[in-house]
């Protein structure tokens, strides 16, 4: 049976002690009330309902799965009740404007809620979880009418909100679109099309479901550019807000799928429904990348939430399966055997584990500051800055953190052995679970290519540029300090940091040179180069946490060993997972030949 906890001290330690996110609200008027009193509550009483509701629907919803019947959703038992609970609790519009109902906290804050929602139920997170992303884009591209006439019931969550993007003919390729929507004398459109893998796209949770969906207008320009984005609700809506005749918007079925099966995966059709655009014609890609970027962030959360569920499921366990005697002599005499924690390999298993978890939620949290001073921002070139910013992390959040959170689930299912291929115990459903992240929100390939291709060489790498001299800079401060005991047990951080950022710097050179002889190179390098990138940025991470953590056992606080732990986990990150660097350096680097020139026929078995 799958464990779930808040952790709250592993949360606090990041939140207040790592990125000091309390000074960070203080710069901004918006942010000055939240206190850590009100972070302290929200942390404690979001726990709260995480682990005594949702998380013991987690094995029970993937159980049942969700129910079609002739357009009708109807998800798992307990669903509803728990969904009742946490709009009525306010979680849902915890960081949205308080003119549409929302408490106007900052986008980092809504993070924790996030964490603690996707480890205790992903699958029924994802019903909120898409909500938000609609909210956002609606804040920053709906019309005043727009933004009245729906984000109000969105915030509140009695409607729920969804990204209504892929079509069967095409996925990642957006340019395929084939949905239009035809002009109507009234201003509205009629919208027209059938979208696939819809995520909430239909349920029993709300009265009303909001879609944003991206059509063509009758004289749009072919491929990328001649995309708009509109809305369509399920139900329309009166001008007082109240709801009208049910639009023209039906649920044809539902995806029978691996995993996340408590989440209704809908292919959602639309036939002359009424829509309203967003913003002006032929926009609709460029405002969509408001919504991409919140869903990456949530989806590269994913990654976390999943290494950390694996990693509090199996650390009980094995500290209680009794097999075979240590090595290095018996643990435990009075016992028929010695617990499975004290062998090396089960160590390395949950050390990889919590290293994934405690450092991808550092990742997550230090793009969140970026978020909340991209919402401050008070100038276009503030933004643009950190939009940047913002726009060269995401994808390696997203790819990096899911690719090894489906790792760390992995590990979790080995540490149990032949128990963790069955059911009761939960750990095949977090791999199941798990696969989809590097799946949905563009595949680890596309967004290897969106880093590479477009962070790295159309854009300059002028934020990768920022980034890496930021980590010299702390490599560079942490290497000169005036005392001789921090500043040894700090080198063997700095040092292989260092080193390590150099080497990015270079080799995402020589790959720009490459890559104007051989347009290949981009495609044969980008997910080596996204992965590289990433062991890099949370080995950035862990040298500032065990900064921080050496900082506090100098102080000798009660606590000291939950201090001693996260320097040791950043001495196994640095010892045992930053390595891999160096094979994914050479094949990186490698000429593309080795990938093409086998011909397309030849790779036939028949």
């Amino acid at each position: 049976m799958t464990q779930y906890t808040a952790p709250i001290a592993d949360m606090k330690f990041v939140f207040e002690e790592v990125f000091d996110f309390y000074s960070h609200y203080q710069k901004y008027p918006a942010y000055q009330e939240t206190t850590a009193d009100l972070v302290d509550m929200i942390m404690s009483e979001c726990g709260k309902l995480c682990e005594s509701e949702l998380a013991p629907l987690y094995q029970s919803g993937d159980k049942e799965g969700c129910q079609f019947d002739d357009g009708v959703v109807t998800t798992p038992k307990g669903f509803k009740e728990a969904y009742q609970q946490y709009i009525e609790g306010g979680w849902h519009g915890l960081s949205h404007p308080v003119e549409y109902g929302g408490q106007g906290l900052p986008q980092s804050v809504g993070l924790i809620r996030t964490e603690m929602v996707g480890t205790a139920n992903w699958a029924w997170g994802m019903y909120s979880g898409l909500t938000l992303g609609a909210m956002n884009t609606l804040i920053e591209h709906a019309s005043e009418q727009q933004k009245n006439m729906f984000l109000h019931k969105l915030t509140s969550g009695e409607w729920g909100g969804t990204m209504c993007l892929t079509e069967a003919q095409c996925g990642s390729d957006l340019g395929q679109v084939r949905t239009k929507a035809e002009p109507c004398e009234d201003g509205t459109y009629q919208v027209t099309g059938s979208k696939i893998f819809i995520s909430a796209g239909e349920h029993d949770l709300t009265e009303n479901i909001v879609h944003i969906v991206l059509a063509k207008l009758p004289d749009a320009p072919k491929g990328t550019k001649g995309i708009s984005l509109f809305i369509v609700p399920k139900f329309n809506v009166n001008d007082d807000g109240s709801l009208a005749e049910r639009n023209h918007v039906n649920c044809g079925s539902i995806e029978d799928k691996m995993g996340i099966k408590a989440s209704a995966t809908a292919v959602i059709n639309f036939d002359n429904a009424k829509g309203y655009l967003i913003g002006e014609p032929n926009k609709g890609l460029e405002y969509m990348f408001t919504f991409m970027n919140t869903a990456r962030i949530g989806t590269a959360m994913q990654g976390v939430c999943s290494a950390e569920l694996a990693y509090q499921t199996s650390l009980p366990y094995a500290k209680e399966r009794l097999s075979m005697r240590s090595l290095s002599g018996v643990k435990q005499p009075e016992k028929i055997a010695d617990p499975i924690i004290v062998h090396p390999d089960v160590r390395r298993m949950l050390l990889t584990q919590k290293a994934i978890s405690e450092g991808g939620r550092a990742m997550i949290f230090y793009a969140a500051k970026i978020v909340d001073e991209l919402e401050q921002a008070e100038t276009e070139k503030e933004r643009l800055k950190l939009d940047d910013e913002l726009g060269f992390l995401t994808p390696i959040l997203k790819a990096f953190l899911t690719e090894l959170g489906c790792d760390s689930a992995n590990l979790g299912l080995q540490v149990f052995g032949g128990h963790g291929y069955i059911k009761e115990w939960g750990l095949e459903q977090i791999v199941r679970d798990a696969r989809i992240s590097t799946l949905y929100e563009g595949t680890t390939g596309i967004q290897g290519l969106d880093l590479l291709g477009r962070k790295i060489l159309l854009q300059r790498g002028r934020s990768f540029k920022a980034f890496t001299k930021e980590i010299l800079s702390f490599c560079k401060d942490h290497s000169m300090l005036s005392d001789n005991v921090h500043k040894r047990r700090m080198n063997k951080f700095i040092w292989p940091l260092s080193k390590a950022t150099i080497n990015w710097q270079q080799y995402s050179l020589r790959l720009a040179l490459k890559a104007r002889k051989n347009r290949d190179v981009v495609g044969s390098a980008s997910v080596d180069y996204l992965m590289y990138s990433g062991y890099i940025a949370m080995g950035y991470m862990w040298a500032m946490m065990a900064q921080k953590a050496n900082e506090r056992i100098a102080e000798k606080p009660d606590n000291i060993e939950f201090y001693r732990a996260k320097v040791r986990t950043a001495e196994f990150y640095f010892e045992r997972i930053f390595p891999r660097i160096k094979t994914l350096s050479t094949t990186m680097m490698a000429d593309p030949k080795s990938l093409m020139r086998l011909d397309e026929d030849s790779f036939s078995f028949l």
